[in-house]
């Protein structure tokens, strides 16, 4: 059996019910698993990442996919122990900041690191830290590196800058939208219909103590 925690519309949750013969998957919001997407072998309860109800060693394979940094480190380390049977792995991983090209990402990076940098939650920072920085007291196994790769237009671009959580506060902040300004810096840059979007991903995975 596996445990997705902090599963948001269970997306990781139904790739794992296709290698599990069970899989639990928790997250704190129960709006978000209202709408999780749906498999009979996957078992959806509202729980805390650092307080679940299930028994010692009930799990081969826990996960977190793009939560980690919000979690109370020592306290969910506490009960991915208690539930992972002896051997078993803690799998987590974050994608960071997109990649296009040479010409686009430095437009990019001054939004994202420059024009938003005093509004993102101070928990961004382990994202944009590629997990590095979070203390992960498991005997660690070594992963490759990963990438999520998409085609978008501009306009599906400019759909993803908008759903950004930071935007809300720097419109607050500031009484404007900045996005529009963006699109239309990375518009001269756009060089066809479509264009490769890379999301690098970052996965830490570590084994429970025999």
């Amino acid at each position: 059996a596996a445990w997705d925690c902090a599963t948001g519309n269970g997306q990781s949750a139904i790739e794992l019910s296709r290698y599990f013969e069970k899989v639990y998957a928790t997250d704190s919001s129960q709006s978000q698993l209202d709408h999780a997407m749906k498999a009979a072998n996957i078992f959806y309860s509202r729980q805390l990442a650092e307080q679940t109800s299930f028994a010692d060693h009930s799990f081969d394979l826990v996960t977190v996919s793009q939560a980690l940094h919000w979690f109370r480190f020592d306290e969910f380390y506490k009960e991915v122990r208690r539930l992972l049977r002896p051997g078993s792995c803690l799998a987590v991983w974050t994608y960071s900041l997109l990649k296009v090209s040479p010409a686009i990402d430095p437009i990019i990076e001054k939004y994202h690191f420059e024009t938003l940098a005093a509004y993102w939650d101070p928990e961004r920072r382990h994202v944009d830290q590629h997990y590095a920085s979070i203390p992960f007291p498991f005997d660690e196994i070594k992963t490759p590196a990963f990438s999520i790769e998409l085609y978008w237009s501009l306009d599906e671009l400019e759909g993803y800058f908008h759903t950004w959580s930071v935007l809300q506060k720097f419109i607050a902040a500031n009484h404007y939208n900045p996005v529009s300004k963006i699109i239309e810096s990375i518009r001269p840059h756009w060089t066809g219909d479509k264009l490769k979007i890379v999301f690098p991903l970052y996965l830490r995975m570590g084994k429970a103590e025999t």
